[in-house]
């Protein structure tokens, strides 16, 4: 069996090689290396994609969602819920703002915020709700974007995974006051390094969002995004299109493949209540005796990603006494997070993927589960 690797950009490079040494030569004309001529091309290319007023780059998707926070007015005192599945930074990032982050239980299919479950942990003290959009698939907006009008919350996006989602024609990160997108390697539209970026239609969020990045505000943060990864992302946006239908493709192989397998529960697709495009950038699926499954994986070659092993309000500097901006949390457990965190494992989905790659995991999953049948 030919090893899988989770993660690989090897073949897309080689074929881009030219147009990349192009891109990379542009900054001998670029008098800095960060924040420079190419950096605001690539925020042009994203306000484009997004449909948005402004975007302002930095140089990580976390580090985005920091100076978002901080522009738009959050800080100590204020309570955000967020979700308790998603990557460390989405609460993280509340707590570096000096705000407190409050846990909340995700749907079982989007693994995602709702309406429902956010209302239910609001209090005087909340100041803002922030989306997280995972895997595949946005979070129901409206009904979202409804609460937190109707009760004068801030709403806000965690958005770095979703390039080209959109939900009734609009883009990830535009609903509410801003969203972040990742330019993270392994992200759908990724740099060789790392990279980040702000997009919001709210000119005084904007401003201040660059007064951030740039180090020149009253809040000690400071993340230009450098050259180098804009002249990489602005070479790959020419690709990007094809490889998301690529990624679209390799997703519905892996479907077909799995679905009749007994043990594989293959990534459910939520209805919102605006049509929505959806983008996969992983793909995951919940699976009996998940890290037994990985390791014997791991046997044949196949690299895979649990996401996410334990939920955030299980991390040790959250657990227990909370964030040290105050609790992280009102509940008691997290059903939802807490089964998805022992059972769901991300796939490898690249563009770099062939059909056999595909074949190759599938057919691997495939005798796992025969053997334990019998």
């Amino acid at each position: 069996m030919m090893p899988v690797r989770f993660f690989t950009t090897h073949r897309a490079l080689a074929e881009e090689e030219d147009f990349l040494t192009e891109a990379l030569n542009g900054l001998r004309s670029s008098p800095t290396r960060t924040n420079g001529s190419l950096v605001r091309q690539l925020e042009d290319e994203v306000a484009s994609r997004t449909g948005a007023a402004h975007a302002v780059a930095c140089n990580s998707g976390t580090d985005a969602l920091v100076a978002l926070l901080l522009a738009a007015g959050i800080g100590p005192g204020d309570e955000v819920i967020v979700p308790v599945y998603s990557f460390f930074a989405t609460a993280s990032c509340v707590v570096h703002a000096g705000a407190t982050p409050v846990f909340v239980d995700v749907d079982p299919d989007s693994y995602a915020l709702t309406a429902d479950s956010v209302a239910a942990a609001v209090t005087e003290r909340t100041a803002a709700v922030l989306v997280v959009h995972l895997f595949h698939q946005m979070a129901d907006m409206e009904p979202l974007r409804t609460l937190c009008d109707e009760r004068g919350l801030l709403l806000l996006e965690d958005s770095a995974e979703a390039i080209g989602m959109t939900q009734g024609g609009l883009h990830a990160g535009r609903f509410g006051a801003g969203g972040v997108l990742s330019f993270f390697p392994t992200k759908t539209w990724g740099g060789l390094g790392d990279c980040g970026v702000i997009v919001t239609d709210d000119l005084g969020l904007a401003d201040r969002a660059r007064e951030v990045v740039a180090g020149v505000s009253a809040t000690p943060w400071c993340s230009e995004a450098d050259e180098v990864q804009a002249a990489v992302l602005l070479a790959k946006a020419r690709r990007l299109d094809g490889e998301i239908e690529r990624r679209r493709e390799l997703a519905q192989r892996y479907d077909e493949r799995l679905k009749a397998v007994q043990g594989v529960r293959t990534p459910r697709l939520k209805e919102a209540q605006q049509p929505q495009n959806r983008v996969w950038y992983v793909y995951l699926a919940e699976l009996e005796h998940r890290d037994e499954l990985a390791a014997f994986l791991a046997e044949r070659g196949v690299e895979t990603e649990a996401y996410y092993p334990r939920t955030i309000a299980d991390q040790p500097c959250f657990s227990g006494s909370g964030s040290g901006s105050g609790p992280a949390d009102r509940r008691a457990s997290f059903p939802n997070a807490e089964y998805a965190a022992t059972r769901a494992l991300g796939l490898p989905l690249y563009p770099d993927m062939t059909d056999a790659d595909v074949d190759e995991v599938c057919s691997a999953i495939t005798d796992f589960y025969s053997a334990k049948a019998n």
